[in-house]
């Protein structure tokens, strides 16, 4: 039985970024979202998340659509692609701005390392330290005249302020409510001066306007949802039910990604492998 909200119809997603060839967690996600819309009468969409213009191509976007037709894995009505609605994104960024819950930033990498590393902080697992708030503590007046003259920044999430705003939030994974604590990711980046969106903000967006109402995604992806439930709450949007399951990992236990070129679905192809095998070997490898 698939999670979500009594008596609203089951609506999932796929949403994978063209920057390399599919492999099998791809598709054991893919499988994951599919099942639970097709099991009760749903709906499952496929979104191209498209925002990072210098690692996405279009020949991987088209690669993602024939694997998925090649495997038999069929979506409901057409394509979205983020990098055609910044304008969407843009509005939502407003509507947190004028809540005064943005801030500029204009640290690079090395400054933000070494802000840490004066604090003190211990790394925290794959996820680093959260941002240690440099720029949150600048004044009005030196943040613009930044603003003005840096060729390149970020917008910020101040995430004390926005709890303040919210109080206490949490969203439902199976039979759990699990309580909003978004601090492992701490004033998380929503923008840059030229691109008006990062993941968290378009991922929160289009689920709304695409009316998902349960978010099937890997466990690696479970702490950045302490931050999108933050996001709905803020931007008064809907809250779809989650599932986050297990990662697929090779024989040395190391999870899937794009850069095992032997994992890849066009590889698999090439070598022979049928879909039945593919989408067999998606279901049964992993943890």
């Amino acid at each position: 039985m698939a999670e979500g909200h009594p008596g609203e119809p089951v609506i999932t997603r796929f949403a994978p970024s063209p920057t390399g060839y599919l492999h099998l967690g791809h598709i054991r996600s893919a499988l994951e979202g599919l099942r639970a819309a097709r099991e009760a009468g749903g709906r499952f969409l496929l979104r191209i998340e498209d925002i990072d213009h210098t690692r996405c191509r279009p020949e991987y976007e088209a690669a993602i659509v024939e694997d998925l037709t090649w495997l038999g894995l069929d979506w409901d009505g057409p394509i979205r692609r983020q990098s055609e609605h910044f304008e969407d994104y843009r509005a939502a960024l407003a509507r947190l701005d004028a809540q005064g819950l943005l801030y500029p930033c204009f640290c690079t990498r090395r400054e933000i390392q070494a802000e840490i590393a004066r604090a003190g902080g211990a790394p925290q697992g794959d996820l680093g330290m959260p941002y240690p708030g440099i720029c949150r503590r600048l004044g009005a007046a030196e943040r613009e005249e930044r603003r003005r003259s840096a060729p390149d920044y970020a917008l910020r999430l101040d995430i004390a302020a926005a709890l303040a705003r919210t109080g206490p939030l949490y969203w439902c994974e199976s039979e759990m409510r699990i309580s909003v604590d978004p601090a492992a990711l701490g004033d998380v980046v929503l923008a840059r001066k030229e691109v008006p969106t990062s993941y968290h903000l378009a991922v929160t967006v289009d689920d709304a306007l695409q009316g998902v109402t349960l978010v099937t995604r890997g466990e690696d992806l479970f702490t950045a949802t302490h931050i999108h439930r933050l996001l709905q709450a803020l931007l008064g949007l809907p809250t779809p039910g989650y599932r986050h399951h297990p990662l697929l990992t090779d024989a040395n236990g190391r999870r899937l990604a794009k850069r095992d070129r032997a994992l890849t679905i066009r590889a698999m192809r090439e070598a022979g492998m049928t879909p039945a095998e593919i989408l067999a070997a998606a279901q049964s490898t992993g943890r």
